[in-house]
């Protein structure tokens, strides 16, 4: 018999399982619902601006049960009335993917550019505002038998290079907070995955032309994908059953 989260041969993995993903309206996190729906899940499709991205996403997917709901990063409120709906409809999450984010580019040698205002801006998008949306549903990831929450993190967090200082650092914080998490509120378990250079437009400015040099400098020699991201928090969820508390590097070795 299975146990609990898996499923047997040719059968739905998430089948019936509540998942919430926030920035699920486009890039990573929309990759991240798709992959979800496909294996059964009914997705809670978060977003920010994007709400006909998001409701046409939802439109496209198989299965039943999905909604879009409107989360800001910065307005922990709308996590709270999140919660409370669920709890008042479903009793519990399953599972929590953090896609939700922000940057702006700015050289690291630049600090007239990255003001404290902006710092912590970048900061609270990225590590405050997935901290809040976690708070929040602790109580119902607890709920449920077999809950997971995978953040969408980067090698910037490890690596000190990225789109800015202030987005290295938050990262470093989300795979910290992470850690701590995942000591503290077992069973639920807690992961990061931490990709170089994603083909998505996150990052203003950065064309398809940069992205293609860096992946030429990789062992793998190609571009890290939506898709690619969406199935590393897949594999989380599914099948790196006894994995807590640490994160999955999905650069195509990038940083060696």
């Amino acid at each position: 018999m299975p146990t609990p989260g898996e499923a047997g041969p040719g059968a739905q993995k998430l089948k019936d399982r509540v998942a919430v993903v926030t920035g699920g309206s486009s890039g990573i996190g929309a990759a991240c619902v798709r992959a979800l729906a496909a294996e059964g899940a009914r997705v809670v499709i978060g977003y920010h601006r994007g709400e006909e991205r998001a409701e046409a996403l939802r439109a496209s997917l198989p299965g039943g049960g999905h909604r879009c709901v409107s989360l800001s990063l910065t307005d922990s409120a709308t996590h709270t009335q999140l919660a409370r709906t669920l709890e008042s409809e479903v009793g519990r999450v399953d599972i929590l993917i953090n896609s939700a984010g922000f940057t702006k580019r700015i050289a690291h040698k630049d600090l007239e550019q990255l003001d404290p205002a902006l710092f912590n801006e970048i900061l609270l998008a990225n590590a405050g505002g997935t901290y809040s949306v976690i708070r929040a549903l602790v109580p119902l990831l607890k709920a449920s038998k077999d809950a997971v929450v995978v953040s969408v993190s980067s090698i910037s967090a490890f690596t000190g290079s990225g789109s800015s200082i202030a987005y290295c650092a938050a990262k470093a914080a989300l795979d910290t907070m992470t850690m701590s998490l995942a000591r503290a509120h077992g069973p639920v378990r807690f992961l990061c995955v931490s990709p170089a250079s994603v083909d998505t437009d996150f990052i203003p400015g950065r064309d398809r032309v940069e992205l293609e040099k860096k992946a030429a400098q990789t062992p793998l020699g190609r571009i890290v994908t939506p898709e690619d991201v969406a199935l590393a928090a897949l594999a989380c969820i599914t099948h790196l059953r006894t994995a807590t508390g640490t994160r999955m590097v999905i650069d195509g070795g990038y940083q060696l």
